[in-house]
């Protein structure tokens, strides 16, 4: 089924939503902690990748498509048809380009939780609050919220292993709505072209004369 435009800004600017009431985060244990410095450390050495992923959101509903990551700051996110949206960022703001709808919209990166992990230094222990690590059967998740408490909603990342890799994220926003994206194949690769991560305006449909 089709992503939705509001399924997609829930995904992306869940942390740009209104301010809510939020507790202090409980200090970690040392052995949590340890796990936070192995996922800081594997992320900050993802300079490239790509992978294919799926997006699920609150209701279910399913799309797919594939990711190229170059950091610091830039993304390229291609739903597959009959979506027509590509998200891209370019390190500075992420654009929403809907090709069916001829639509275009900018938000800025810092404004989104893809400014998480796409940072050029990313930390975990500055503006962010790691809330919980959650340990499962196959790896664990890290669940973070703002630090400083101006926003609402959380980012969880899931990690894998052995080897330690990222294998999704999921978005909570301030009302407990959750979009879900999980990653296959992630791979790094090298040499990824520029041009994936230029936003470009939906070409105007043409009218007949």
């Amino acid at each position: 089924m089709p992503v939705t435009r509001r399924t997609l800004t829930l995904a992306l600017a869940a942390s740009a939503l209104a301010p809510a009431a939020l507790a202090a985060a409980a200090p970690l244990s040392p052995a949590d902690k340890a796990l936070v410095d192995r996922a800081v450390a594997y992320l900050q050495g993802l300079d490239e990748a790509k992978a294919r992923f799926t997006q699920t959101d609150g209701s279910g509903r399913e799309t797919a498509g594939t990711v190229w990551l170059k950091r610091p700051g830039k993304a390229r996110f291609e739903y597959d048809p009959p979506s027509g949206l590509v998200v891209v960022s370019d390190g500075a703001a992420v654009t929403v380009a809907d090709n069916r709808l001829r639509t275009f919209t900018r938000y800025p990166l810092g404004a989104t939780p893809l400014s998480l992990f796409l940072a050029r230094t990313i930390r975990l222990d500055r503006g962010v609050a790691v809330t919980a690590v959650d340990r499962n059967a196959d790896g664990f998740t890290i669940v973070a919220r703002d630090g400083h408490g101006k926003t609402a909603g959380r980012l969880a990342l899931d990690f894998a292993e052995p080897p330690l890799r990222l294998t999704g994220w999921t978005v909570i926003d301030a009302q407990g709505r959750t979009t879900r994206v999980r990653l296959q194949g992630l791979a790094r690769v090298s040499g990824l072209d520029a041009a994936l991560f230029a936003p470009k305006k939906p070409v105007p449909s043409e009218r007949p004369l």
